[in-house]
């Protein structure tokens, strides 16, 4: 299986094509029980083994400490907008949040319906071409907790490195750069992300939860809400999203096979590279959205001279086999999502289209 295409979604993304083979197979016979993955019960014990295996795995790529749990939950992250200040943000407490995109400000939204808020810092007003300095930041001493959005999928802005928040657990939304990069996963309290950009399918979230941060919820919390019952049950306390959960094992299988985390991240960085190089030494034809000392490695974002030419780009593209570079309605332009599955030579065939777009559509 060699699929000719390249898929730059910003999510649903990209997936391995070993990780589509493996899940094929899985889908008419699941180990070996004659069972479609999409009908095994959650509770047979060939689906617990790859439950534990998954967590097992996830633990080891990113070396979360013993100290953590891992859940599969299902809601996408946004649901989690809500469960980490439902379960954290107790009576008499504020809570942190850095404002640095759109879906920081819908953490903030929802964050707002349960209990009080600081926004410690935004850079809405420079239309979040960058982020903000740890010196910037308008902390709670005493916080219940600080929340960053670790990678800005829509603008095209990434943290380099983590406010410093001393005793206050740090919250990170890492839907569009979990295991794209090595992190010290003890620097933070919880960290949380939708699968569908660099660890699987749509359809199943990954909550990583330092467990002294578990059972702080309300007594009158609704069970589905409360981190407790999940981590109590392994994330089975309902049926959980079992096919998601299995291209997950998947994934982390392919990232264990391509040398890890690290070998994974340098791979993102030349991708990352290739384009920001075309972007900087054609600069008067594309114009990067982020500020160069705040760019993402998993979203680049950059305008050309017209909407039309735009347009013109993004359709043109897609029939030389890249697909999905419109960028979003908020910013405009062109977007290429370079997730962990986006091989090198996409980058290679981008830049290549890039250079010839320019030469047969100036300015």
């Amino acid at each position: 299986m060699t699929r000719d295409i390249i898929i730059f979604n910003p999510g649903p993304a990209m997936l391995p094509e070993p990780v589509l083979e493996s899940t094929s197979k899985a889908i008419l016979n699941f180990a070996n029980t004659g069972m479609s993955i999409m009908e095994i019960s959650h509770r047979a014990k060939e689906f617990d083994a790859l439950l534990a295996d998954t967590e097992k795995k996830l633990h080891a790529i990113m070396g979360i400490p013993d100290d953590y749990k891992v859940l599969f939950l299902q809601g996408g992250a946004t649901l989690q907008f809500s469960m980490v200040p439902i379960n954290l943000l107790t009576s008499g407490k504020v809570a942190d949040y850095i404002d640095t995109g759109y879906f920081a400000s819908r953490a903030i939204k929802e964050a707002k319906l349960i209990g009080k808020v600081n926004v410690a810092a935004s850079t809405k007003e420079l239309n979040y071409k960058k982020l903000p300095a740890q010196t910037d930041l308008r902390l709670t001493p005493d916080a219940a907790y600080c929340h960053i959005t670790s990678n800005n999928t829509i603008y095209g802005t990434q943290w380099q490195s983590f406010p410093e928040t001393k005793r206050v657990p740090l919250v990170a939304d890492m839907s569009s750069d979990i295991l794209s990069r090595k992190i010290d996963v003890s620097k933070f309290g919880i960290i949380y992300a939708g699968a569908q950009k660099n660890m699987g399918p749509a359809g199943v979230t990954c909550v990583i939860i330092r467990k002294d941060l578990v059972g702080k919820a309300p007594a009158n919390t609704p069970t589905m809400l409360n981190y407790q019952p999940h981590v109590e049950n392994n994330s089975s306390f309902n049926t959980c999203p079992v096919t998601a959960i299995f291209v997950v094992h998947e994934v982390l299988q392919w990232i264990e096979e391509q040398g890890g985390v690290e070998k994974i991240e340098a791979v993102n960085n030349k991708k990352a590279d290739i384009i920001y190089n075309i972007i900087d030494s054609n600069s008067d034809y594309y114009k990067g959205h982020a500020e160069p000392g705040y760019r993402s490695r998993m979203n680049i974002t950059f305008r050309l001279p017209s909407e039309e030419l735009e347009a013109k780009f993004a359709s043109e593209a897609s029939k030389a086999g890249l697909k999905g570079l419109k960028g979003h309605r908020s910013v405009g332009g062109i977007r290429a999502s370079m997730y962990n599955a986006v091989p090198l030579e996409g980058a290679q065939r981008l830049a290549e289209f890039m250079k010839e777009f320019k030469k047969n559509n100036p300015a």
